[in-house]
C-alpha cells in the first residue's frame, strides 16, 4: 500500500509522517544540522501500520527530499540506517 506521507518544518526540525483522521500513525523526526545536511534521529511506526511498508516508505521519502535539495542526511536512527543499508541505490545520500 502507498501512503501519503507529509512534512513539516521549522528553523531546527523537522519531519516525515502519515496521519489519518487527525492521528498521527507513523513519523521520520530529523534535525537540520546547517545548510547541508539532516539528521534522522528517530523513526515511529504504530501498531496499526506496522509491517505494512510505512516504514520504508517514509526513508524513501527522505531520500527524494534530500535528493530534491540537493543535501545528505545522517541516519542516526537505527532503523533507517538499517533501511539504508539494505538499498545501496541510496548511498548517494548519506
Amino acid at each position: 500500500m502507498e501512503y501519503n506521507i507529509l512534512e513539516k518544518e521549522s528553523e531546527t526540525k523537522g519531519s516525515f509522517y502519515i496521519e489519518e483522521g487527525g492521528s498521527i500513525l507513523a513519523e521520520m523526526t530529523y534535525s537540520i544540522a546547517g545548510p547541508e545536511r539532516i539528521i534522522i534521529d528517530h523513526t515511529e511506526v504504530s501498531e496499526a501500520l506496522r509491517g505494512k511498508g510505512a516504514g520504508v516508505q517514509l526513508v524513501a521519502y527522505a531520500v527524494a527530499f534530500v535528493r530534491k535539495k540537493g543535501i545528505k542526511m545522517l541516519p542516526l536512527c537505527p532503523f533507517a540506517k538499517a533501511t539504508l543499508l539494505r538499498h545501496p541505490e541510496w548511498k548517494d545520500v548519506w
